[in-house]
């Protein structure tokens, strides 16, 4: 970029779990989707990863916030402050001056008008000049190779932190889309609560986290299973601390009415899906994207419920963020995809 060069190009994909941001076609951020503030001033103390090392360890004086709950914006002021800093972070050179500039960011297909300018809002105020929107299922076709102008139907399914998004694709269009709000934070919610009622101890949000990591599993009989995991926390009644092993059996179990409502959500996308593309997508299988994608044997079991292929994407975690890359890149050749 030249000494004359005025607008910054930035890509991102605006997670309610993760933010990852691209910049002059580099992934240069990925980081969590939260901030530290000062509760007196407002001061941000801290951002992505450094925020999410505090959470849950704080005094009064600190707060940490999650700015995007269900994949929409929460808290404007937190999320404006987190898109600035994680863009700061992207340019670190030292500049004369701040460029202007040019975005895209990855949104929920289900957002409404009012959520939509509400992101727009927040990264105009956060710098951006340009600033346009893709739906995050299209995004996420792009990041995975998939030529979406073809006349052909393409089925996406983008478990996320606060969405599954699903969306067929033909023709450079989203066809028929169902986006849901039961994601990766409704899973670890339910590790929290079986753990409160089966083992009667205490965990955090990020020991529940760390739980579907290492044990998280969609059936309860995997060929490559993992080892137990242990948990260390407080027993409920008695406050002593407990050491409780746990394995992927359990969490299938505990897991399973959260991935059910998300197969019904797949299914009802397929009924109203034309019947040219829904052949289609029986000959091409359906693609996984998202951080959702990579809970074992999920494909597996949604590919036995419905008879048609799951594909996990590679990469999973960053094929929105490269998708909004491509977009950014090739704006003129994609405008009709973006808001």
């Amino acid at each position: 970029m030249g000494l004359f060069s005025f607008t910054q190009e930035v890509a991102m994909d605006l997670g309610t779990a993760n933010t990852i941001v691209i910049c002059n076609g580099k992934m240069v951020v990925d980081e969590p989707s939260m901030v530290a503030l000062d509760r007196r001033t407002d001061k941000v103390l801290a951002i992505g990863k450094a925020a999410r090392e505090m959470d849950g360890k704080v005094h009064d004086n600190i707060r940490t916030i999650r700015p995007l709950r269900e994949g929409v914006i929460a808290d404007f002021y937190a999320a404006e402050q987190m898109m600035r800093g994680l863009i700061k972070m992207a340019s670190n050179k030292s500049r004369w001056f701040t460029p202007s500039l040019r975005m895209v960011i990855g949104i929920p297909s289900g957002s409404t008008e009012v959520e939509i300018r509400a992101v727009r809002d927040s990264a105009e105020h956060a710098g951006g000049r340009d600033v346009y929107m893709i739906f995050e299922p299209m995004a996420a076709a792009l990041g995975i190779g998939i030529d979406v102008q073809a006349p052909e139907g393409n089925m996406i399914v983008d478990i996320g932190g606060g969405t599954t998004e699903i969306a067929v694709i033909s023709l450079g269009g989203i066809v028929s889309n169902k986006s849901i709000r039961i994601a990766g934070d409704d899973l670890t919610a339910d590790i929290v609560d079986y753990m409160r009622r089966q083992h009667n101890v205490k965990v955090g949000e990020r020991t529940a986290e760390q739980i579907k990591i290492h044990v998280g599993s969609a059936l309860t009989t995997l060929q490559d299973p993992p080892e137990d995991y242990v948990v260390h926390g407080p027993n409920q009644m008695t406050a002593l601390p407990m050491e409780v092993p746990v394995s992927y059996q359990e969490i299938a179990h505990c897991l399973d009415r959260t991935i059910s409502k998300m197969e019904a959500a797949i299914l009802s996308a397929l009924e109203q899906t034309p019947p040219e593309l829904y052949a289609d997508i029986v000959h091409n299988g359906i693609y996984l994207t998202g951080g959702g994608a990579l809970m074992r044997g999920l494909d597996k079991r949604l590919a036995d419920k419905m008879n048609i292929a799951f594909h996990v994407a590679e990469d999973p975690l960053h094929a929105v963020a490269r998708g909004t890359g491509v977009a950014l890149k090739n704006i003129d050749k994609f405008n009709f995809l973006i808001r």
